[in-house]
């Protein structure tokens, strides 16, 4: 059986290689006008890289230590409990935000606006009155998932240095 410190810093490793990922594909947003399909995929490419660094760990090995499931005793303390309600909030933010997501993806595929970008086509016009509320709800998600994540990521790293070093 593989040494619990040796698990423990591969998922450190594999949570903080995700920071970069997150990074590069919000830059690739920011810095591409307009969103073409090509760019929608080249950043999620990224974005669901990162967010498989980051679940794989939680699913796999958090959870199952925060619980006590097999063979592990249970961890709700201190730190534990703080990394756990910041990750847990993290992913509802990203569940808020996808919300947004969804409204603003159909509408753009729906007016082909991936393939034959028009910029006289406004994204508020083609999704209806709602529309600046999913844009919010988008934003809202987005901010509210990385600050959360930050410091889920940022008690983990304690937790760890804590508990391994």
């Amino acid at each position: 059986m593989v040494a619990d410190g040796v698990v423990a810093g591969v998922v450190a490793a594999g949570v903080s290689v995700s920071l970069p990922c997150f990074l590069y594909g919000a830059w690739i947003m920011i810095d591409n006008d307009p969103v073409t399909w090509g760019v929608l995929t080249w950043h999620l490419k990224y974005i669901l890289a990162g967010l498989t660094l980051t679940t794989v760990p939680l699913v796999g090995w958090m959870v199952p230590r925060l619980f006590g499931l097999g063979s592990y005793s249970a961890q709700f303390g201190g730190y534990a409990v703080i990394h756990a309600f910041a990750g847990l909030t993290a992913y509802a933010f990203l569940a808020f935000g996808f919300t947004g997501i969804v409204r603003i993806f159909r509408a753009k595929y729906e007016h082909d606006l991936y393939h034959e970008y028009d910029e006289d086509v406004l994204l508020d016009e083609i999704g209806g009155d709602r529309m600046d509320h999913w844009r919010s709800r988008l934003r809202v998600g987005v901010f509210g998932y990385t600050f959360f994540w930050i410091l889920a990521w940022l008690t983990g790293l304690t937790r760890y240095v804590v508990r391994y070093l």
